[in-house]
This record gives C-alpha cells, sequence and structure tokens, in this order.
C-alpha cells in the first residue's frame, strides 16, 4: 500500500525534472570548469587540487567529506545521510583522465550545437557534475533519501585503480547496490555487464651471438616469442567473448646481435571468471619451442568480470520503474561492454550494481569525445530519483 508521504515523495521526485531543466545552464557552467582542472592520472597535484575543489561543493551540497591518500592522488569520499544500521547506497567515478597535461592548450572546453567537448568531458566528468546537482537538488527541495548515500570518486582509475581498490570494496561490502557515474552506452542504455580484464608480459631469455660470426651459439629471444604469439592468438574465442590481444613488443639490440631478450605485453578480456582462470592456466602452460629459451609470465586479471546476474537484473528492472514513476521522459535499455570500470569490483562482490548512469555522448579516450548537453538535466533526473529512492 502506497503511503500518502510516499505520494509526497513520488511527486517531488517527479518534479525534479523541471528544477533539472532550469538548471541546464549552470551545469554546462560546472561541466566546463571541471573539465579545465586537467586531472591525468598520476598527475597527484592537479588531481588533489581538484578533489579538494570538488570537496567544498559537495560540502556546500549538504555532504560530509573526506579525502584519503592515495599513491596517484587523493581519492574523494562524500556522505550523506547519517550512518544507521540500514546498508547505503553507493555511488562510484573517478576524477582522473586518460589525457596528458597541456591538452587543454589544443582542446579547450567549448560547447557547439548543443553537444559539449573537452578532455574527460564524456569519461566521465560529466557524471560527477550530474551527482553534483542531485545532492545540491535534495539539499534545496529537502529530499531525504532512502538510504545514506556514499559516493566514491577515485583518483586511478583509469590506471588500474591500484590504490583505490581496496576502498572500493570496503564501502562495497556496507552498500545495498552500486550505482556507477560512467557514460552509458552510445545509445543510453545502462550497463549490466562488463568483460573482464588481464594484463599480462611474457619475457622470453635467449642468448646472445654475432649474428654473422657464430649464430649458431645463439638463442634468438625474437624467433622464440614468434612461436609463443601465435600460441596466445590461439586463445582467442570470440564466441565466448574471450580476447587476447599482443599490443606492445619489445626485444633485440643490433640488427648483428642475435637478440637474448624480448618481451611482449597481452591484454586479455573475458565474460567469465571461469574463463579467466582458463586463459590465465594457458598462458602460465606456454612452453618454449627453442632449446634453452627461457619464459617467464607476469601479471594476471586486473579487474574482475561484472557478471549480470539475477540481482543485477532485479537492480535494472528496480530502475526501470524507477524511471517510469518519475516520468524522465526515457526508456531504459540495458547492455553490455568490453572495457572494465571500478563496477567490476562491487559486481565481483555479489553487490547489485547499475553502470552507464552518466550523461549520453560518446568518443570515450578519443579526439572527438562528447557530451549531448541536452542530456545532462534529463540524466541528472534520473540519477536523483534512484539515490532518493533505491
Amino acid at each position: 500500500m502506497t503511503t500518502s508521504t510516499e505520494r509526497e515523495k513520488t511527486a517531488l521526485l517527479q518534479s525534479l525534472g523541471s528544477w533539472f531543466a532550469q538548471k541546464q545552464p549552470e551545469m554546462v557552467d560546472e561541466l566546463g570548469w571541471l573539465v579545465s582542472q586537467e586531472t591525468p592520472s598520476g598527475e597527484t597535484e592537479a588531481i588533489d587540487r581538484t578533489q579538494h575543489q570538488l570537496g567544498e561543493r559537495f560540502s556546500q551540497a549538504g555532504a560530509q567529506v573526506e579525502l584519503v591518500a592515495g599513491r596517484d592522488g587523493s581519492h574523494l569520499l562524500v556522505r550523506l545521510g547519517a550512518s544507521s544500521a540500514t546498508k547505503q547506497l553507493l555511488a562510484v567515478g573517478h576524477t582522473d583522465t586518460v589525457w596528458p597535461m597541456g591538452t587543454l592548450a589544443r582542446k579547450p572546453f567549448r560547447v557547439e550545437d548543443g553537444l559539449a567537448y573537452g578532455p574527460g568531458v564524456y569519461d566521465m566528468k560529466a557524471g560527477i557534475i550530474m551527482v553534483l546537482f542531485a545532492l545540491r537538488a535534495f539539499k534545496v527541495l529537502e529530499i531525504v533519501p532512502a538510504r545514506p548515500i556514499t559516493l566514491l570518486l577515485t583518483a586511478d582509475e583509469e590506471v588500474g585503480s591500484k590504490t583505490s581498490r581496496d576502498l572500493i570494496e570496503q564501502e562495497a561490502h556496507k552498500a545495498a547496490c552500486c550505482l556507477v557515474l560512467e557514460p552509458p552506452l552510445q545509445s543510453g542504455a545502462l550497463k549490466t555487464a562488463r568483460k573482464g580484464v588481464g594484463r599480462f608480459t611474457l619475457k622470453v631469455q635467449g642468448r646472445s651471438a654475432h649474428a654473422g660470426v657464430e649464430p649458431e651459439k645463439g638463442v634468438n629471444a625474437l624467433v622464440e616469442l614468434a612461436h609463443q604469439l601465435i600460441a596466445i592468438h590461439a586463445l582467442n574465442d570470440y564466441e565466448r567473448g574471450t580476447t587476447l590481444n599482443v599490443g606492445v613488443a619489445h626485444g633485440g639490440t643490433r640488427s648483428n646481435v642475435v637478440p637474448a631478450a624480448a618481451q611482449v605485453e597481452i591484454d586479455m578480456r573475458v565474460r567469465t571468471l571461469a574463463e579467466a582462470e582458463r586463459i590465465t592456466a594457458a598462458l602460465h602452460n606456454l612452453r618454449p619451442v627453442l632449446p634453452e629459451a627461457v619464459l617467464t609470465l607476469e601479471g594476471g586479471l586486473n579487474r574482475p568480470p561484472f557478471e549480470r546476474t539475477p540481482a543485477i537484473v532485479e537492480l535494472f528492472q528496480t530502475a526501470t520503474a524507477i524511471a517510469q514513476n518519475i516520468q524522465i521522459g526515457e526508456d531504459l535499455a540495458e547492455g553490455s561492454t568490453g572495457g572494465g570500470s571500478d563496477g567490476n569490483f562491487t559486481a565481483a562482490l555479489g553487490i547489485p550494481t547499475l553502470d552507464g548512469l552518466g550523461a549520453i555522448g560518446k568518443g570515450a579516450h578519443a579526439e572527438h569525445e562528447q557530451v549531448i548537453v541536452a542530456s545532462l538535466p534529463r540524466r541528472a533526473h534520473l540519477l536523483a530519483g534512484l539515490l532518493a529512492s533505491l
């Protein structure tokens, strides 16, 4: 049975649509400010400065903020609502980008024909601005979310979340569900599955020799590596969604020297943990072809697969009902992607996770990276509805 208080809250959440629409120019201004703060992964001072300034904005929106030191920059924790026996709702995003310092000089923030451009605008600074305005709306309209909310903006997602993973998992264990502020699929669909990501380095040790005088005394590391590359490529299974890409290779010193060392970097993508274990075992079982060559494999699974479970399907269906209830003017759809996010960590813990809640656009990590400006208030309305109601 729906109570009068619930009906009043639903009506208030529905009215948020016009509130966000009025805030679109302000959202664009704030997005321009954030994009103009260059925050490449590893630029600790730049990231810390921006996290501090973001923290001030969230504090003004009524939240408690904390900066947690990390090797590649501070992670920003934002909390709204008193802690209680009720599990929290966790929202996750990242402030770092793939764009190096100085990119703004040739690629400044701009709005043109209804599209916002700039380094990191789509992946994922628009999502940060959306959650900031959601919290501002709660304060102005005196909306009390159903659960305590924790927002975690990490500083190292683009380089593997090496110092933030423990913090993500720590907060996830206290959460009923997790919302990820990454961009959606280009169609606007939310993400209910992501592939797991592995990173490996295969090293080959051979023996050098003079290529003209006594090449037979050498063990050619590059020839051995060539044999291994064929074996690695044979592990691809596109029907299972399993891919291995050899992206970087090094070896040798001079053309007249039999190369004594070579190595290759391997990117692995898999849909399930079982497949990750199978491929990892296959890589460890690689054996040298040339006598006296030695293989060494380093690395492993960086992000576990984000598998579409019944609990995630239920969360998506709940989100769809909320979206219809608050009348955001958009039918939600779902999909999957081969890229990883911090949602991989929360989903792997069994926490129902919904990803791709950022603004609609395209071009993540690409020169044409862009966001559809009109999607900012609409997707912020959806995010606010989820944060308040789940």
